[in-house]
């Protein structure tokens, strides 16, 4: 085939492929996020962007158009898996004096942990915090507020002790809140970190811990009261 005939065949068939359409910059940026995330969950935050690239097929600087430092993107990953996924229903579940404590506790916890099992939420966490990335330090700031905060004030309320806005909540009540919300947090990193299965379903462990936080946190603030009026 001479060369003539071989250019007008090569026209032909790029005429006949279908036309790819040009990315918008909204997708191209939601498509990087995700892609970061499985990266982030798979490897680490040790990954490069340059791996990133490789694995969504463009160069570099098409990264670095939508952000402009890996911090950038590690920031946008962070508002996708851990703050796009809060739901404000949370502090109404955790608030309804209707409902006994325990109840709101199990329905609380078994909402939440259904975000918080999931494979690229839990490697994520715990990659970031092998890190000292910031984001443990921003998520830990949000719990402690709006969840650890919100229930040890309704476990105030519930179990007839003075309210936080007469008696702020102490650093112990605090502490031991934090001991109970990480043991669910752990029973999911066995699970789907570790590949190792626990001994009760999550609904089960739910139940247990909502029983396990107030009976608990009422004897420690038994134990607080007695001591404050003691001294």
């Amino acid at each position: 085939m001479s060369p003539t005939k071989k250019m007008a065949t090569r026209a032909v068939k790029r005429a006949s492929l279908p036309s790819r359409q040009r990315m918008s910059a909204a997708d191209r940026k939601e498509q990087i996020v995700s892609a970061a995330i499985r990266l982030f969950s798979e490897h680490g935050f040790e990954s490069s962007t340059h791996q990133l690239a490789q694995r969504l097929g463009v160069t570099q600087p098409a990264i670095y158009k939508h952000f402009p430092t890996k911090d950038d993107l590690i920031e946008a990953v962070y508002e996708r898996v851990f703050l796009s996924e809060w739901k404000s229903t949370w502090d109404v579940v955790l608030a309804d004096r209707n409902v006994e404590i325990e109840a709101r506790l199990a329905a609380f916890y078994a909402d939440y942990t259904r975000r918080i099992f999931e494979t690229d939420w839990s490697r994520i966490y715990l990659f970031s915090g092998l890190k000292r990335l910031q984001i443990n330090r921003w998520y830990v700031a949000l719990v402690e507020e709006r969840v650890l905060g919100r229930i040890g004030a309704e476990l105030r309320a519930a179990l007839g002790f003075p309210p936080v806005s007469e008696v702020p909540l102490t650093t112990e009540e605090i502490e031991a809140l934090w001991l109970f919300h990480g043991g669910i947090f752990y029973y999911g990193v066995r699970d789907r970190v570790y590949g190792i299965p626990p001994k009760v379903d999550s609904a089960k462990a739910v139940d247990i811990l909502a029983r396990v936080v107030v009976g608990g946190m009422r004897a420690l603030l038994e134990q607080i009261a007695f001591r404050t009026a003691v001294t």
